[in-house]
C-alpha cells in the first residue's frame, strides 16, 4: 500500500510553517559602532595618513572563525569607516606574522579562498536578504560581489556584479593597510536611513587563520547574512540616487563554420542602460545585447540521463537574480532559469544560440519589506533553422515576514510572437504561476521552503503542477535536512530547469560533526544521505534510490580528504546508453539495475604554490563496472601567472553486446595578469565523449573603470579526425558612461 504523497507534502508544509515562529538570538552580544560624518578630503592611496582616520571609531575586535570559533583572532584587524555627503570611506589595518602573502592574481573579482584578503559586507535595507560586498588584498586588487538569498549558499554569491569604486593597499612590516572609497550611489537604501547591518571577514594564509568581525559559528557560512552587527550613521543619509549609466558596445566578428563550409564577417552594435527608479529600484535596458566576451563554460562528462544546468554569467541577468531564479527546487524544479533565454532548439533538435533583440528588467525594493522583479525579453526568429520569435516575461513579488523569512509570488509567460508554419500548436505559449514560502530563522539554525507551482499551455493536461517542502536544522554538531519534491507529469516550464517530470522525490541528509580540542584535525564528519524517487504514473513504483554514506576530514592546514560509499538503484523506463556511443546498443528499458561504488578524495592546501585535488572511484555501474579518476593541479607563479589542468577519466565496462568506453576530459588553463587592467586567459577543453577539442583565448584590457576592450578567439576540432568544426575571432569595445 502506497502512502499518499500529497498528504506528505501537506504535513511537511505545516512543519515548515511551525518553525517560522522559532526566534533565537544570533549573538549574545550585539556588536555596533558609529560612522562619523566628515568633510575632509581623502587621497585613496592605501596610506592612512589623513587626520580624520584618527578621530574615526574603530569597529572593534575580530573573532576567529578557523581553526576555532570561540576565541579572538590572533592577528587582529582594525577597521574605521567615515562618510561624507557622497562617499563612504573605509580604512583598514590588518596585522600579520610577516609579508609572505598569497596573491594568486592581479585580476579583479578574485576568488577569496586560498589567498590573503579582507572583505566588507553591507546590508543596506537591514533585512538579512541582500548585501553588497567589497574586498581587497595586500596588493590593492579589488572585487565586488552582490549577495542574495540571505547568503545561504554560493548560488547567491554573484562576482559578475560591477560598480565603480576606488581602493588601494600598502604593505608594511607586520601589517598592511587599505583604503576604500565607495560612492553612495553604488548602494540602494531608504532615504533618511541611519543604520545599516555590517560584517567583515578576513583570510590570513600565513597563520592559517580566518576571522570575522561578527562571530560566525564554523558550521555556518561566513557570507550568511544572519550574522551581522549594526553600523549607525552620525548623520542620516540622504536619497539613494544612482546615476544614469549607458554602456554602448561595438563588436567586430569573423567566423567560419567548417561543417557547412560557410563564412561570415559582421559588425554588431548595441547598448545597455541602467536607470535608478526611486530609492530602491533599478531599471536595466538592453538593446541587441552581445555576450561573446563572457567566460566560456566548463565542459563535463555526463553519465546520467538528464541535462546538467550551468550558472548564469551574463551581466544583464545578474542584479537581484534571486528575485527571479530562486523559486522552487534549484536542482529538480526551478521554474525560471535565465539561461533558457537566448537558447533555442533548431529543426534537427540541436540546441543553438538564439539572438536577443532587447529587453527590460526592473528590480529592487518597493518599500522596506516588499521587493519587485519584472523582466521582459524579446528573442529573434530564424526561419532557416525553424526557430520562432518569443516574448519572455516574468513578474515576481517577495514580501518579508518574521525576522528573515519571506513569501514570494511569480508569474512567467513565454509567448510565440510569430505565425510561421513550422510552429507547433503546443509551443505557442507556456505560463507558470506559483507561490513560495522561504523560512530562515534569526540565527539560521532553521531554514526551509514550501512551494506550489502550476503551469498552463495549449491542450493542457492533468498533473500540471509542482510542489515541494524542505526543512533543515544546522547546529555545530548536527546538520539534519529533509526535502520532498513533486513534479507532475504535465508540469512544464519552458523558461525553467525541470530535470524530469512525473516524480515524487524524498531526499534526507543526517550529518554528525566532530570538533577535536587538540591535534591537527580541525573537524571530521559522517553523513548518511538517502534519496528515493517514485513515479506516480507507474502506480507510485520506486524507480530510483541512492543511499550515500560519506566521511570527510578537514585539517588545520586546510587539507581535506574523505571517502564516499553509495548504493544505487535505477529502473529504466526508456532505453539508455550511459557511454553516449553513437549507434551503440542501449541498455533495455523496463528493467532495474542495482549497483554499488566507492570514491576516495583528497585536496591539498590551496594556499601553497603548487596545490592539487584528486578523486578515485571504483565499483559497479548498471550491469557492468566503472573505474574513474579526476583531479586538478594548480601552479601559481604569483601574482601574475596561474597554470592549471583538470583531468577526468571514466572507464565504463559493460557486458557484450553493450558498449564499453574510455571517456577522457582534459582541460588545461593558462591565466596571465600583466597588470591590474590587462588580463589574458586561454583554456583548452578536450572531450572524446563530445568529440570536441575546444580552444578559447581571451585578452581583456580594462582601459577605464568598467570599460573594456576584448579580443576573443574560439576554435574547435573533432577529436578523432582533427578536422576543424568552427572558428571565430571577436574584437569588442564597451564603455561605461555615467550621466
Amino acid at each position: 500500500m502506497h502512502k499518499n504523497p500529497y498528504k506528505m507534502i501537506k504535513t511537511a508544509a505545516i512543519v515548515v510553517f511551525f518553525f517560522s515562529f522559532i526566534s533565537t538570538t544570533a549573538q549574545n552580544l550585539q556588536k555596533k559602532f558609529t560612522v562619523k560624518h566628515t568633510s575632509e578630503a581623502f587621497i585613496i592611496d592605501g596610506v592612512l595618513n589623513e587626520s580624520a582616520w584618527d578621530s574615526a571609531e574603530s569597529v572593534g575586535d575580530f573573532q576567529q572563525y578557523f581553526p576555532s570559533d570561540d576565541k579572538l583572532a590572533k592577528y587582529q584587524t582594525d577597521i574605521r569607516i567615515l562618510v561624507d555627503d557622497e562617499i563612504l570611506y573605509i580604512g583598514i589595518k590588518a596585522y600579520t606574522s610577516g609579508s609572505d602573502y598569497v596573491i594568486p592574481s592581479l585580476e579583479r573579482d578574485f576568488r577569496a579562498s586560498g589567498s590573503d584578503n579582507i572583505n566588507i559586507m553591507f546590508d543596506t535595507f537591514n533585512d538579512g536578504n541582500n548585501a553588497f560586498l567589497f574586498g581587497i588584498n595586500p596588493l590593492g586588487v579589488r572585487r565586488e560581489v552582490f549577495i542574495s538569498g540571505g547568503g545561504q549558499s554560493l548560488n547567491g554569491f554573484t562576482t559578475s556584479w560591477d560598480i565603480k569604486w576606488k581602493g588601494e593597499s600598502k604593505i608594511y612590516d607586520g601589517y598592511y593597510t587599505a583604503e576604500m572609497a565607495i560612492p553612495l550611489t553604488s548602494f540602494k537604501f531608504a532615504e533618511g536611513e541611519s543604520k545599516w547591518r555590517f560584517q567583515s571577514y578576513r583570510f590570513d594564509m600565513q597563520s592559517n587563520e580566518r576571522s570575522n568581525w561578527f562571530v560566525v559559528p564554523q558550521n555556518q557560512s561566513v557570507i550568511n547574512l544572519a550574522f551581522m552587527g549594526d553600523m549607525f550613521f552620525e548623520k542620516p543619509l540622504g536619497r539613494s540616487r544612482t546615476p544614469l549609466a549607458i554602456i554602448p558596445y561595438i563588436n567586430g566578428i569573423a567566423e567560419k563554420d567548417y561543417t557547412t563550409d560557410t563564412s561570415n564577417a559582421s559588425v554588431k552594435v548595441g547598448a545597455d542602460a541602467k536607470i535608478a527608479i526611486g530609492n530602491g529600484m533599478n531599471l536595466d535596458i538592453t538593446l541587441n545585447p552581445d555576450f561573446s566576451n563572457v567566460e566560456v563554460d566548463a565542459i563535463f562528462t555526463n553519465l546520467t540521463r538528464f541535462e546538467i544546468n550551468l550558472p548564469e554569467r551574463r551581466q544583464f541577468f545578474i542584479d537581484n537574480n534571486d528575485l527571479f531564479g530562486a523559486f522552487g527546487n534549484s536542482v529538480d524544479a526551478n521554474p525560471f532559469f535565465s539561461r533558457r533565454i537566448g537558447i533555442a532548439t533548431d529543426s534537427l533538435g540541436n540546441s543553438v544560440q538564439n539572438d536577443i533583440l532587447g529587453g527590460v528588467r526592473l528590480s529592487g525594493k518597493l518599500n522596506k519589506n516588499l521587493r519587485l522583479g519584472f523582466l521582459n525579453i524579446q528573442t529573434n526568429k530564424d526561419i532557416e533553422q525553424e526557430i520562432a520569435s518569443n516574448n519572455n516575461t516574468m513578474l515576481a513579488l517577495q514580501q518579508k515576514v518574521f525576522s528573515r523569512s519571506n513569501i514570494g509570488f511569480f508569474f512567467i509567460n513565454r509567448q510565440t510572437t510569430g505565425s510561421e508554419d513550422f510552429i507547433d500548436d503546443k509551443d505557442t505559449y507556456n505560463r507558470v504561476v506559483g507561490i513560495d514560502y522561504n523560512l530562515a530563522s534569526e540565527d539560521n539554525v532553521w531554514n526551509g521552503r514550501f512551494y506550489a507551482h502550476k503551469s498552463f499551455q495549449p491542450k493542457d493536461t492533468n498533473n500540471n503542477y509542482s510542489a515541494g517542502a524542505s526543512l533543515e536544522k544546522n547546529t555545530k554538531y548536527w546538520n539534519v535536512s529533509s526535502n520532498l519534491t513533486h513534479v507532475g507529469e504535465g508540469f512544464r516550464s519552458d523558461l525553467g530547469f525541470i530535470r524530469r517530470n512525473d516524480i515524487i522525490q524524498s531526499t534526507t541528509s543526517i550529518r554528525r560533526l566532530f570538533w577535536p580540542d587538540k591535534g591537527a584535525v580541525n573537524n571530521h564528519r559522517l553523513e548518511f544521505a538517502p534519496t528515493l524517487i517514485w513515479r506516480p504514473s507507474l502506480d507510485y513504483k520506486k524507480t530510483d534510490h541512492e543511499f550515500g554514506l560519506n566521511y570527510r576530514v578537514t585539517m588545520k592546514d586546510f587539507t581535506e580528504f574523505g571517502v564516499n560509499y553509495s548504493n544505487n538503484f535505477i529502473f529504466l523506463t526508456q532505453p539508455f546508453d550511459p557511454t553516449g556511443t553513437e549507434g551503440a546498443m542501449e541498455l533495455p528499458a523496463n528493467q532495474g539495475y542495482t549497483f554499488n561504488s566507492a570514491e576516495f578524495n583528497y585536496a591539498s592546501n590551496r594556499a601553497e604554490i603548487f596545490s592539487f585535488s584528486s578523486t578515485v572511484g571504483i565499483g559497479e555501474f548498471f550491469n557492468g563496472r566503472q573505474y574513474s579518476f579526476g583531479g586538478q593541479a594548480l601552479l601559481r607563479l604569483q601574482p601574475k601567472v596561474r597554470l592549471s589542468v583538470n583531468i577526468n577519466y571514466d572507464k565504463i565496462i559493460l557486458p557484450d553486446p553493450f558498449p564499453s568506453a574510455d571517456l577522457w576530459l582534459i582541460s588545461p588553463r593558462v591565466g596571465i595578469t600583466f597588470s591590474k587592467s590587462i588580463f589574458w586567459s586561454t583554456v583548452f577543453q578536450y572531450s572524446n565523449q563530445r568529440d570536441n577539442l575546444g580552444i578559447n583565448s581571451r585578452l581583456q584590457w580594462r582601459f577605464a573603470p568598467l570599460s573594456d576592450l576584448f579580443i576573443v578567439y574560439n576554435d574547435s576540432y573533432r577529436v578523432n579526425t582533427s578536422e576543424p568544426k568552427f572558428r571565430s575571432i571577436n574584437l569588442k569595445l564597451s564603455y561605461w558612461l555615467n550621466i
